[in-house]
């Protein structure tokens, strides 16, 4: 199923498997009714302003881990092949709905609010709420992983801050606690993993998690 969705001028096409939303309806049915609703109960006016997740130039402080020849990886080789598709972005997020068995969504609209949030206007220095779009998600042994296509993905700086809110908007959205999310970046030949804190998100003293400002 594919919805468009015009944000800050931008389309962004919204992609979910509908026989992949049977096998996650048993095991998280709020997700799944996240995903199948999400083309009527999106809030399009928080995606005209405020911070992107994409634009965060900070670093947390993540145990991330670096795996040469992931999956991903190796999906990524083959999707990137794919003729009559311009954009890598599509190329990959394209093969991957429809070829791989545990990626259930792409470009998914997340978002959440400065009263979901401590610290909220200290790190986005805005009142309004953050928004994003997760390129990838995938369903791995019940685990939900967020996964952003990067790629370059040795050489990027922030892409875990930016997949790490990703997964915090996600699970605000749908209940699910962030101990069942994995998050990651990858790109044709590694990818890089890790394992979102919700001590992060909670802890009042943000300097002992910030590596980068």
């Amino acid at each position: 199923m594919t919805f468009n969705f015009n944000h800050s001028n931008l389309v962004y096409q919204y992609k979910f498997h509908i026989s992949k939303m049977e096998g996650i309806k048993n095991i998280y049915p709020s997700l799944n009714n996240y995903l199948v609703t999400l083309n009527k109960m999106c809030p399009n006016d928080y995606f005209s302003s405020g911070p992107r997740s994409s634009a965060l130039r900070f670093k947390l402080n993540l145990d991330i881990k670096s795996i040469q020849g992931h999956e991903l990886s190796q999906l990524t080789k083959h999707a990137l092949k794919l003729d009559g598709i311009k954009s890598a972005h599509l190329k990959v997020q394209t093969f991957l709905i429809e070829k791989d068995n545990k990626s259930v969504a792409t470009e998914v609209p997340i978002w959440i609010t400065k009263d979901e949030l401590v610290n909220y206007k200290e790190l986005f220095k805005s009142e309004l709420p953050l928004t994003g779009h997760i390129d990838l998600l995938r369903i791995e042994d019940n685990t939900v992983w967020v996964w952003d296509y990067k790629p370059y993905a040795k050489n990027e700086k922030y892409a875990a801050t930016q997949v790490y809110f990703y997964s915090l908007m996600l699970s605000k959205r749908t209940g699910i606690p962030l101990s069942n999310f994995m998050g990651g970046y990858f790109d044709k030949d590694n990818a890089y993993i890790f394992k979102p804190r919700e001590d992060i998100a909670s802890n009042t003293n943000l300097s002992n998690f910030l590596t980068d400002v």
